[in-house]
């Protein structure tokens, strides 16, 4: 009975999560003042909920080697589909050009946010947070599939279709990845050899 019953809890925290990002990404001049600070919030609002979900103790070389060795093949896979891009219509490449001119990190306080805040913090709220709670009452391919519509829903005020699609498979990955290990430092691993790849190292544009 109690799976039935609508998540007040859940349901308020994706609203939450929309009012944020929607005030975020209406002016890409302090686009980094606000994601992070909405980061902040959405942390806060899930510690406050609440006890937190308990996560597997990976051994620290398995972890490791799972957080960079999954990070490392999503963004193999991204830079594939970039490739692939280029060969369809909608101007989708076009649109990979303009999110890393509008998003990427330029200052160092930006990328110190990216580290120690957004990607801790997308982790937390969208897999530890939002896919939890979802498969608590469904099967795990039905949250992760859910967790990551509602992950990338929140990406439709940026203006760009690519970073709502970029968002959901994302999740998705992220998504079975958590789902198979329940490791949030192998997330967090994961997520910033992923970013760090993407928008440091090996930028695909």
């Amino acid at each position: 009975m109690a799976k039935n019953m609508v998540d007040t809890k859940l349901l308020g925290s994706i609203l939450i999560a929309h009012l944020l990002l929607y005030i975020t990404f209406r002016d890409i001049s302090v686009f980094w003042y606000l994601y992070s600070g909405a980061m902040l919030f959405l942390i806060s609002y899930t510690v406050f909920l609440g006890k937190s979900e308990k996560h597997e103790k990976l051994p620290y070389l398995q972890l490791l080697l799972y957080g960079i060795f999954s990070g490392f093949l999503l963004y193999i896979i991204f830079r594939i589909g970039n490739t692939v891009l280029g060969f369809l219509p909608g101007g989708l490449d076009n649109e990979v050009a303009r999110a890393y001119r509008r998003f990427s990190p330029e200052t160092f306080w930006h990328y110190l946010a990216l580290v120690l805040i957004l990607i801790p913090g997308e982790e937390i709220f969208w897999r530890s947070f939002v896919q939890t709670r979802l498969m608590k009452r469904m099967e795990a391919k039905y949250a992760i599939l859910i967790s990551a519509v509602l992950n990338a829903s929140v990406y439709f005020y940026c203006g760009l279709k690519i970073m709502v699609i970029a968002a959901f498979a994302g999740s998705i990955f992220w998504g079975l990845l958590y789902a198979k290990k329940r490791s949030l430092p192998a997330q967090i691993l994961s997520h910033l050899t992923f970013d760090l790849l993407l928008v440091v190292f090996l930028p695909i544009f």
